[in-house]
């Protein structure tokens, strides 16, 4: 039944017919940073988002999605977000994630600015697109991202509280040294943001982060929010540690609210090498944390991690085996 399912979605995925069961790709098979999966219970199908300079840095920025029944066994890649000439962002693109809300889905990814058009945009910055299916097509609001241009802004993740869309970005370390992580509200289709942006802590904070070996950088990168059994609310988030490892860390907001006051809390989630992590429940009902792993280019790969919910607290659990 599994197989039948399987084979429904990839033909309805691909009616071109360019996917076989003979074509499909091992996890150990697909270089993938930042690995961000939706499973989409209406189909049995999970979606696993990547930038297509995972793949082939060659090819046109953009995202493209593989698709699986089983989290080990993949189809495709197939293009979900394909640029338009003369976009502002279309030099590069990292980290997109993928969000059902109010029957639509919404990518959000970080632009990496074309040089020499007449938008005149300077720094790397977060944007959304919206489609009526997770297999896209992705379609931008305007040519513009959605956050102050003059800032170095990345991983912009959505967070949804008594029905306020609000999105946490990070405020890159490269501007401002000791990497911030800010929340903002969004407009009620993700349209647009509204009104100033608030800082939630800085990278420093956290006893888990270290600066480099220059002093230079406090790095906060990969904010995602899980509401826990008991109704608190954690983030997780990655940095450098103090072995100078990428790892994933943990915040928690004591009172459920998104605004915070947030603290730190230990130990990370994960401290080899490893990061950029989100949550998600199988379609078993098991939590799972999503890293790449390692964090060096061309090696890294999509690890899962049983995860436990202990109310207070994430507690790492087994690898999930994959082929």
């Amino acid at each position: 039944m599994k197989i039948l399912l399987f084979l429904l979605c990839a033909n309805g995925f691909a009616q071109s017919g360019s996917q076989t069961t003979e074509n499909l790709k091992t996890t150990s098979e697909i270089r993938i940073r930042d690995p961000f999966i939706l499973p989409h219970k209406q189909s049995g199908t999970y979606y696993l988002y990547a930038q297509t300079g995972n793949r082939n840095a060659q090819t046109p920025a953009g995202v493209e999605v593989y698709w699986s029944s089983d989290l080990k066994h993949w189809a495709g890649p197939e293009p979900v977000l394909e640029l338009p000439e003369g976009f502002w962002g279309a030099k590069g693109i990292w980290a997109p994630e993928v969000h059902e809300y109010k029957d639509k889905y919404y990518l959000f990814a970080t632009m990496h600015p074309t040089r020499g058009l007449a938008h005149g945009f300077k720094y790397k910055g977060t944007q959304i697109f919206v489609a009526d299916s997770p297999k896209g097509p992705f379609k931008p609001f305007e040519n513009r991202p959605h956050l102050d241009p003059e800032w170095m802004t990345l991983d912009g993740t959505l967070y949804v509280e008594d029905g306020q869309p609000w999105m946490v970005f990070c405020h890159e370390w490269k501007q401002i040294r000791d990497g911030t992580m800010d929340l903002i509200k969004l407009k009620s289709d993700l349209s647009a943001t509204e009104g100033s942006s608030t800082v939630l802590f800085a990278a420093s904070e956290s006893p888990w982060t270290a600066n480099d070996k220059s002093g230079n950088k406090f790095v906060t990168d990969g904010p995602f929010l899980y509401k826990t059994k008991t109704g608190k609310l954690i983030m997780i988030w990655s940095t450098v540690g103090k072995s100078m490892a990428y790892n994933v860390s943990m915040a928690l907001s004591d009172n459920g609210k998104i605004a915070g006051p947030w603290k730190h809390i230990g130990p990370p989630l994960i401290e080899k090498d490893g990061g950029h992590g989100m949550l998600f429940k199988n379609f078993e009902g098991e939590l799972l944390l999503s890293i790449h792993q390692p964090n060096r280019g061309g090696l890294e790969r999509l690890h899962l991690f049983h995860i436990e919910d202990a109310g207070d607290r994430l507690i790492l659990g087994d690898e999930v085996k994959l082929p």
